[in-house]
């Protein structure tokens, strides 16, 4: 009899002899990958994160208080049913990650969590001072000259 959690997920003790935890997942670690990246400490910084946040799938997040760029996408050889399609080849990063502490129970809730570049222009604003008067976010631009209609 197999025990699951209050979300259906059996739960890491209960696995049987010889059970991995993977026949279980989703593969949530093979759906994305997450990159330390320099603490923002300036506007300039801030910029950047905005860049960040204009590509699509892409997110930033701090745990522990180091930041990372999260960019969700999947393996390309994540196979239909959850498992590796080069198993026997897979990289160095892949054989070296074990199912001990892997996020299989994880709700992924972080100190900070930004998915777009607004978020990042309010958070930026909230902490930093206006500069001459300027914030970070780019400037309006200014209204295109319309030109009257010909009857």
């Amino acid at each position: 009899m197999s025990v699951s959690t209050s979300n259906g997920r059996l739960r890491r003790e209960d696995l049987k002899p010889g059970e991995v935890l993977c026949e279980y997942c989703t593969a949530k670690c093979c759906r994305y990958f997450a990159l330390p990246i320099d603490e923002p400490t300036t506007p300039r910084d801030f910029d950047f994160l905005r860049w960040f946040l204009l590509h699509e799938r892409a997110s930033v997040f701090t745990e522990d208080e180091t930041w990372y760029l999260l960019i969700h996408t999947s393996c390309k050889h994540l196979q239909p049913d959850h498992r590796c399609g080069i198993y026997q080849r897979r990289p160095e990063v892949c054989r070296e990650y074990t199912t001990d502490n892997c996020e299989y129970h994880d709700d992924w809730t972080y100190e900070r969590y930004f998915e777009t570049a607004e978020q990042v222009e309010e958070y930026a604003e909230a902490i930093f001072p206006k500069i001459d008067g300027r914030s970070i976010r780019s400037p309006q631009p200014p209204l295109l000259p319309v030109a009257p209609l010909s009857p």
